[in-house]
This record gives C-alpha cells, structure tokens and sequence, in this order.
C-alpha cells in the first residue's frame, strides 16, 4: 500500500473505532491527503486480542482493511490487546509515523466516547501537542440495520476431511488452521463461518454442517 507522495512534512493519521461512521472517517482523511498529496494512516485501538474480536468487529477491520488497499494507505495499524489509555497509544503511533494530523469523529462510539468529549480532547491535546486535531461530524442517525445474526465465537480448528476441511474444538496434530467460529444464530448444525488471522490480515471461510464450502478460499496458513 502507499505510493510515493510529493509532501512528506505533512501526514494525516485517521482514528477510527467500530460502527458505521468509521468508513466516512476514513475518506474524509483519504480527500485531504490527496488534496495535501501526503501520506495517509488509519489507526484502530482495543483492549481484547484480535482473536478475540466478534463477527461485528471482524467485518468492520476486514472492510478497513479493503478501504485502505483500495485507496493506497500508508498502513492500516491495529493495536489489539492494547491496556494503555487511547491517549497513550495515539501519541506512540503519532510519533512513530511522524503524524501532523489527526482525523477523529465527533460521535461518541462504544469506549472511544471519551475521545470525543472536550475532556478527553483536553488530554490529546497535551499528550500530542505536536499535530492538528480534525474532528468530524457524524451522523446520528445512522445505524445497524440489523443486530449481529451469529453467535459469540469460540475458537477452532480446520482439519483434513479427504479432499476437503472440517471444523473441529479441539486442538490436535491434524489441525492445520486455527481460528475463531461464529455460528449462525437459530441453527442446530455448524453452519457459520470461520475467521482465521495471518499477515495482519483476517481471512474467513464459510462452514455448513462442519464443512468447509469452498476449500479454495482458504489462503492463509497458521502453521508453517
């Protein structure tokens, strides 16, 4: 991702968190870095492993992901298992890629309302005192349609079946993929999918009664 740009003074990092305004954050800070031909960055903070992330926020980094290959973004930077304040790891990330500017929304979303609120921009302000703050208005009304249609994930296995794969919960020799599945809500069989991370990069497979669908889709292995 990224191509040479013609002002490397200047730097814009996106922050974004999950819902549906993330998306909009994003080609806010796409437009003004072309405009600025500068390089553009796109940081996403949370406490819990990337392993552990619901189907809901796996769509949402795999959608971002997209959107940053789409529009040659410098780097999509996820900080997972993260315990420090938002504050603290925004700063880190801001020195590290040598940020001028910085792109939050104005909507409050999930535990980055604080973010958001005059008190916290407080603390961004003296922790970064370095960058200029851009904070976006979002829309309200904008909402899921509809709520999650899968269970909560547990993690599993993909092993050999003949020609194929099947999901399975318990590690052994024969396990060749490890990952995460989300059943489908109002089902007695394994049907769902499974998501499975390598290179930064969340990879997912359908899974109808313990079966892979598409054997060709997998891509990304977990063990060499």
């Amino acid at each position: 991702m990224g191509k040479m740009k013609s002002r490397m003074d200047e730097s814009i990092l996106v922050c974004v968190y999950y819902g549906p305004n993330g998306e909009r954050l994003i080609k806010r800070g796409y437009k003004i870095a072309a405009i600025m031909d500068c390089p553009l960055y796109i940081l996403t903070v949370d406490p819990a492993p990337l392993d552990d992330f619901d189907a809901e926020k796996s769509e949402y980094i795999e959608r971002w992901q997209e959107l940053a290959e789409e529009l040659d973004v410098e780097a999509f930077i996820i900080r997972d298992d993260e315990t420090r304040p938002a504050a603290k790891v925004i700063k880190e990330v801001a020195h590290q890629y040598g940020i001028t500017q910085i792109i939050i929304g104005q909507t409050a979303q999930s535990r980055w309302e604080e973010i958001t609120k005059g008190s916290f921009m407080n603390v961004l302000l003296r922790e970064i005192p370095f960058v200029d703050f851009h904070v976006v208005s979002v829309d309200r009304a904008i909402k899921h349609e509809e709520e999650g249609s899968f269970e909560k994930g547990v993690r599993a296995y993909l092993v050999q079946d003949g020609d194929g794969y099947r999901i399975n919960f318990t590690l052994s020799k024969r396990a060749q993929y490890e990952g995460i599945f989300f059943k489908e809500i109002g089902t007695d069989f394994n049907n769902g999918i499974f998501k499975f991370l390598q290179n930064n990069k969340i990879c997912q497979v359908q899974i109808e009664e313990d079966q892979v669908l598409e054997t060709s889709k997998i891509q990304c292995k977990v063990y060499d």
